[in-house]
């Protein structure tokens, strides 16, 4: 199976899930209810995603009189995509690593840390932007912000779950309820918000895999991104970045523990199956 398809199959689970969840622990009323505050924080992360994310990253923005090396390579790699130039910026980290951001191509922004820069090769920097420029080629920003507003919306309705139980002493049985009940909310409050995180984690990761492919394509090859993401997970095991927890998902390796969590709970798919997909596809 793809990796468009296995997205898309992720996001029909997760909203399954959900519908499941508002039925058994809100009620229709409250299932609605969820969905509107979720689509509204989320909207407002979503549009502001790119802000947001630059300044916790401790990114600025840089000139092509400042960084030439870097606006030639990004504006070539973007010119073989269809892309249009997105806005660039530095982060002062000696650990190598990358994101990108932006609610379409036309407001899109990529961030390299000054180490990425240092240290890696000129073929493996191409690699990385390319991988870059291929999340904002397929719109994986706007795809993780729906599958945010998901996971959301069911968190938001295990809170509500418990406090009807604190207060109400859970929801009746009538023709709302087929998974209803106490035993039923009880049991949803519980699996649904970690289901729902479980199938956000693997939609990241679907999205990750079709980014990589795609920055090869961009690129004509795998080589240089499968050498830059054995090198980003060794400086990265070494020399963990300071970043918000809730950014980690958007950098192209984990910048917190350098793969060490367990894949299930992982954003990130495990660095050794990545550079296989990539070398196996080059040398296909």
């Amino acid at each position: 199976m793809n990796n468009l398809a296995k997205t898309f199959l992720l996001m029909a689970a997760l909203t399954a899930l959900f519908l499941m969840a508002g039925q058994a622990m809100g009620g229709r009323q409250g299932m609605i209810f969820a969905l509107l505050a979720a689509l509204a924080m989320n909207f407002f992360a979503y549009w502001f995603s790119d802000k947001l994310a630059l300044a916790m990253g401790g990114a600025r923005e840089v000139s092509p009189s400042e960084m030439p090396e870097l606006h030639r390579a990004v504006a070539d790699l973007a010119g073989r995509a269809g892309l249009p130039m997105p806005r660039l910026y530095v982060m002062e980290s000696p650990t190598p690593n990358a994101f990108a951001t932006g609610r379409n191509p036309e407001h899109a922004a990529v961030a390299v840390t000054e180490g990425l820069m240092r240290l890696l090769r000129p073929e493996e920097i191409e690699g990385v932007l390319a991988h870059e420029l291929a999340h904002i080629k397929n719109r994986d920003i706007l795809i993780s912000s729906v599958a945010a507003v998901m996971a959301g919306a069911i968190g938001y309705l295990a809170t509500m779950a418990q406090w009807a139980m604190l207060f109400g002493g859970g929801r009746r049985d009538d023709e709302e309820g087929d998974l209803g009940g106490v035993v039923g909310a009880v049991v949803m409050m519980i699996v649904a918000p970690l289901a729902a995180t479980l199938i956000q984690m693997a939609i990241s990761r679907s999205r990750e895999y079709l980014a990589d492919a795609t920055g090869a394509g961009i690129c004509g090859h795998g080589k240089g991104l499968a050498g830059a993401l054995q090198r980003l997970s060794e400086y990265n095991q070494r020399q963990p970045m300071q970043v918000n927890p809730a950014t980690a998902q958007m950098y192209i390796v984990n910048p917190l523990s350098g793969g060490t969590v367990a894949n299930l709970f992982s954003t990130h798919p495990p660095i050794e199956e990545r550079i296989k997909r990539l070398l196996s596809a080059s040398n296909g």
